[in-house]
């Protein structure tokens, strides 16, 4: 029984109910209401009507136009009885009711046009019964502020509530946008760590695994061969640190002061890199074009990032032979080539990941990129235009 009359009512309509008929009540004792003739009815009968509307109002949330429907027979009694202040005020609060949470949207449309109807029925019917305009608009009047006001008023209420909902559905769009932009800037800041972190490390330790294998393979090896071959693992050790603290240095916030990190590397490191970048049966020769304008880091970093991993991946997978380097400049683009013996699918294992980062940093400065096979030898080409140091900020800054 009492969960059935939760389904039919809610707490809070429960209490306006009680509210509304104690307070019927009390306006009934006072004599708040009129009569049309003599003393009929009597008060005893009036309580009908009251208890009626107070009834219906227990639906006002969940069934509003039943309510509506309810309390309609109900006002017209107590109207045919003589009007009261009690009955007036909570039929006006069955029609909010049914304009504000009535279902579909347009019932407030539908009882408002119904209401002022109404109340122009009661302006030519009150005017011809008491044969005169005036006491037409005052009972006009009367009836508009019970009937129309309520009606108005749930009106404008749902309108800001439509509006509040609209501006709720906007944040919620808007921080589901800011969440995806976070995500791709997060997911974008990784993807540069990545290849940060990959073209750094790779080179280094290809080089140290590659000459530290040759040491431990070769039980005889004499000294002048294992103090080139101790050397070149220093050097690349040395320099993969240095790269290391210049990353950290870039990536910490407020740390201790110290010493600044490394400088970022530049094309005219590559006669270094190159001379590196050998093992037993490869060797590598740099051809560097004359006449390279002054380029902005962001294409110069790239570069130099491209040269470095196209010889790492030599290193690892090239056969006997020479790797070949050029660097040049054309049509507003630094022009990258780099050419190695095809191996036999032996040598470190690598899992693809330098060719996708190559791929992307052209791709970040609007250039191109190609790698693959070329008339038996493995061939990697970029081209990055100089012009678009300034759209790729975030390889500046790597």
């Amino acid at each position: 029984m009492l969960s059935r009359l939760r389904r039919l009512t809610t707490p809070q309509d429960a209490l306006i109910a009680a509210g509304a008929m104690a307070a019927g009540l009390m306006l009934l004792a006072a004599h708040g209401y009129s009569v049309w003739s003599g003393d009929w009815p009597p008060g005893r009968l009036r309580l009908v009507p009251l208890a009626g509307l107070c009834g219906a109002m227990l639906l006002r949330r969940t069934a509003p136009l039943t309510a509506l429907a309810v309390s309609t027979p109900f006002n017209c009694l107590d109207v045919a009885f003589g009007p009261s202040l009690a009955t007036a005020m909570i039929y006006g609060d069955a029609l909010y009711a049914a304009s504000l949470y009535g279902r579909p949207r347009r019932t407030a449309e539908w009882l408002l046009g119904a209401t002022v109807a109404a109340t122009a029925v009661v302006l030519v019917v009150a005017a011809v019964l008491a044969r005169g305009l005036a006491p037409g608009v005052v009972a006009a009047a009367l009836v508009g502020v019970v009937w129309v006001t309520p009606v108005l008023t749930a009106m404008l209420v749902r309108e800001h509530r439509s509006r509040a909902e609209a501006e709720r559905q906007r944040a919620r769009q808007v921080a589901r946008l800011a969440e995806m932009d976070r995500r791709a800037a997060v997911g974008a800041e990784r993807a540069r760590m990545a290849r940060e972190l990959h073209d750094v490390i790779a080179n280094h330790l290809s080089a140290v695994a590659l000459h530290s294998s040759a040491v431990l393979k070769v039980r005889d090896l004499d000294r002048e061969n294992l103090d080139r071959a101790m050397t070149v693992i220093r050097e690349n050790s040395v320099q993969g640190l240095a790269e290391m603290r210049r990353m950290i240095g870039l990536l910490r916030e407020g740390g201790e002061e110290g010493p600044g990190p490394a400088e970022a590397p530049r094309l005219a490191d590559l006669g270094r890199l190159v001379e590196r970048t050998a093992r037993p049966g490869l060797s590598a020769r740099l051809r560097a074009g004359d006449g390279l304008p002054e380029l902005p880091a962001p294409v110069e970093l790239a570069a130099y990032r491209i040269v470095q991993e196209s010889l790492t991946n030599a290193l690892k997978h090239a056969g006997p032979g020479r790797a070949e380097v050029s660097v040049g400049y054309a049509r507003g683009r630094v022009v990258i080539d780099v050419r190695s013996p095809l191996g036999d699918g032996a040598g470190l294992p690598g899992s693809g990941s330098g060719l996708i980062g190559m791929r992307e940093r052209a791709a970040i400065l609007g250039g191109e990129f190609a790698a693959g096979p070329d008339g038996g030898r493995w061939l990697v080409h970029a081209e990055l235009p100089v012009d678009a140091g300034g759209a790729a900020g975030e390889e500046g800054t790597a």
